[in-house]
């Protein structure tokens, strides 16, 4: 837990030594978060999630399973990314099918903005990632626009399997309804 959630960290508050931190907003169940640490244990994991039952769950599984390159902040994403991690801390973010909030009057509560592209590109060190998926169409369409008009990351090809990146649980229920994820992979 910070110390002072009304002031960005310090790099050296979060940070280890040659270790590369990776973001997962919206952890929810853990599952992804989880996986990912399992697989990378020279890599550093930040989940971060408002809901307390789920983090409860998720540092469980955590510490039962010994992962201790894994946290948990219970935290709301956009004020994570914009106002408490340090700059240039983080080599890949992961929003992974977040509330497409499909309602038109709703729209203004997407997480994909122009101030919340902007603090992911301040989180994110030289050459590092930000990684979007969404079932949604028109959340994905609207993404890509967003990221268009902003206009400082490069687009990278995303295909599946071309690195080891687990299935969120939200990603297998909608593949068993036959519906696709798409993807987005940014570079700063």
């Amino acid at each position: 837990m910070p110390e002072n959630y009304f002031r960005r960290l310090e790099k050296s508050e979060l940070l280890r030594a040659g270790r590369p931190l990776e973001v997962d907003l919206g952890c929810g169940d853990g599952r992804f978060l989880q996986e990912m640490a399992a697989h990378y244990p020279e890599r550093d994991f930040l989940g971060v999630e408002r809901l307390l039952g789920r983090v409860r769950k998720v540092c469980k599984r955590l510490s039962k399973l010994g992962l201790e390159n894994a946290r948990v902040l219970r935290l709301e994403s956009r004020y994570t990314a914009e106002w408490l991690l340090p700059r240039e801390s983080v080599s890949r973010l992961h929003l992974l099918c977040p509330d497409p909030w499909p309602k038109l009057r709703h729209h203004r509560r997407r997480l994909i903005q122009k101030e919340f592209l902007q603090a992911v590109w301040d989180l994110l060190e030289p050459g590092g990632e930000f990684l979007f998926k969404t079932d949604h169409p028109e959340y994905f369409a609207w993404a890509e626009e967003k990221v268009a008009d902003f206009g400082k990351f490069e687009r990278l090809e995303w295909q599946e399997g071309a690195f080891f990146y687990p299935k969120t649980d939200f990603q297998l229920l909608w593949e068993s309804q036959g519906k696709a994820l798409q993807g987005l992979r940014l570079r700063k």
